[in-house]
C-alpha cells in the first residue's frame, strides 16, 4: 500500500519500489480523464474534479500528499496582491489584482506583524489544521497525509510586501529588514506551536527563500536573519518527533547544509537543486524528493523522458528515502502521452 510504503521510505526503511509524488498532476484534467475514463474538464463540479482526482491518486499510485495548511490567507487584509499568470486548466487562477497596504520602503521597515495582523487562539489554529487534515485524508486515504506552513519566513515576507517593497527595503536597510523578518517570525511561531501538537506525524514546512539563480539576499543575512529563525520556529516540532520536510523553490544548494542544521529531515527540490550534493552527503540521514524537470515532459522527446527519469534513480534509487518527483508541476499544458510515459518509465526504473 502506498501509506505504508511512504511512511517506510520517510522513515529510511528502504521500500521495495521506489516512491512518488507529484504536485498538480491531479489538476492536469485530460491526463486525469484519459487515466480514470472520468468525463472531467476545468468546467466539471467541485464534487467531480475531487471524485477523478481522488482516483488519479489512487491510480497513479501516489504516496504522500505535498499539502500545508498555513498560508497568506491568515494575514488577512495585510498582504500584498500581486496578481497571477495563467497556470491551471482554463486558466481560472488568473488575476489582475494588484494592490498593497504598503506605500514605501519606509512603512515596510516600521512594520510589526505582533500589533498589525491578526492574532489566533491555539483552539483556532488547530481547527485550521483538524479541518484540512481531515479533509485530505479522505480524499486521499492511501497516501501520507500532512499538516505545514507555507509562509515559513521569506514566503511570508514575499506575500506581505511584494517582490518590489520587500527588494527596495531589504536593499536600503539589511539590518532593518532583517528585524522585520525577526518580528514576522514571532508571530508566525503560533502556527508551528499548535503544529507540533497536532495529530499529523509529517508536516510540511514551505519556504521560497531562492530564486532559480540562487541566493535573493547575501548568504550572511540568511545566516544572521533566515536560519535561525526557521530553527526556532520547528524546534517544537523537533521535539515532537515529527517528520519535518523542507520546500523550495529555485535553487537553494548552498543552503542545504543550514536547513539540516535547522532539523529539517527532508528535501523537496527542483531540478535547479542539486540532488547528488543532498543524496551524497544526506542520503543514509534525510529523506529527498525530486527532480525530474518539468521542461523536459513538456517539450522533450521519449528518449529524454527516459533519460531525465533514468538520471533521477541513478541518484536516488539507492538511497531509501528518496521519491521520484516531477519539480515543478506537471502542468495542464504537458501533452498526456508525455505524462503516460514518464509514469511508465518511473514504474518500470523504480522496481528494486
Amino acid at each position: 500500500m502506498s501509506y505504508e510504503r511512504g511512511m517506510a521510505a520517510l522513515n529510511l526503511e528502504m521500500p521495495d519500489h521506489v516512491p512518488r509524488t507529484e504536485y498538480s498532476a491531479h489538476q492536469h484534467w485530460d491526463l486525469v480523464q484519459t487515466v480514470t475514463g472520468i468525463q472531467v474538464s476545468a468546467d466539471s463540479s467541485p464534487e467531480v474534479k475531487s471524485q477523478a482526482s481522488s482516483a488519479f491518486v489512487k491510480a497513479w499510485d501516489y504516496d504522500f500528499m505535498w499539502s500545508t495548511t498555513i498560508g497568506a490567507w491568515v494575514f488577512g487584509d495585510m498582504r500584498t496582491k500581486m496578481g497571477h499568470a495563467v497556470y491551471a486548466a482554463g486558466g481560472v487562477d488568473f488575476s489582475e489584482d494588484i494592490s498593497s497596504p504598503f506605500n514605501s520602503p519606509e512603512e515596510v521597515l516600521a512594520f510589526d506583524p505582533l500589533e498589525m495582523l491578526p492574532r489566533y487562539s491555539d483552539e483556532e489554529i488547530m481547527g485550521f489544521y483538524r479541518n484540512r487534515y481531515e479533509s485530505e485524508c479522505e480524499i486521499w486515504p492511501d497516501c501520507v497525509n500532512m499538516a505545514g506552513v507555507y509562509v515559513t519566513m521569506v514566503s511570508g515576507l514575499i506575500d506581505l510586501f511584494g517582490w518590489e517593497l520587500l527588494l527596495t527595503a531589504a536593499g536600503m536597510d539589511p539590518p532593518g529588514f532583517g528585524e522585520v523578518a525577526n518580528r514576522y517570525s514571532a508571530w508566525i511561531q503560533q502556527f508551528f506551536d499548535v503544529l507540533a501538537e497536532f495529530e499529523s506525524p509529517v508536516v510540511m514546512v514551505h519556504d521560497d527563500i531562492v530564486w532559480s539563480s540562487g541566493a535573493v539576499f547575501h548568504p550572511d543575512w540568511y545566516r544572521e536573519y533566515v536560519f535561525p529563525n526557521i530553527k526556532r520556529e520547528v524546534a517544537p516540532l523537533v521535539e515532537a518527533g515529527k517528520i519535518i520536510l523542507y520546500t523550495a523553490d529555485g535553487n537553494y544548494t548552498e543552503f542545504i547544509d543550514d536547513l539540516a542544521d535547522c532539523g529539517v529531515g527532508g528535501f523537496v527540490m527542483e531540478p535547479t537543486t542539486d540532488m547528488q550534493y543532498v543524496a551524497d552527503k544526506y542520503g543514509k540521514t534525510h529523506s529527498f524528493v525530486g527532480n525530474a524537470d518539468t521542461r523536459i515532459l513538456l517539450s522533450g522527446t521519449r528518449e529524454q523522458i527516459r533519460a531525465e527519469v533514468q538520471r533521477c534513480m541513478d541518484i536516488g534509487k539507492d538511497y531509501p528515502g528518496f521519491f521520484m518527483a516531477v519539480g515543478n508541476h506537471i502542468p495542464p499544458n504537458t501533452p498526456v502521452e508525455n505524462a503516460l510515459y514518464y509514469n511508465e518509465v518511473y514504474r518500470e526504473l523504480g522496481r528494486r
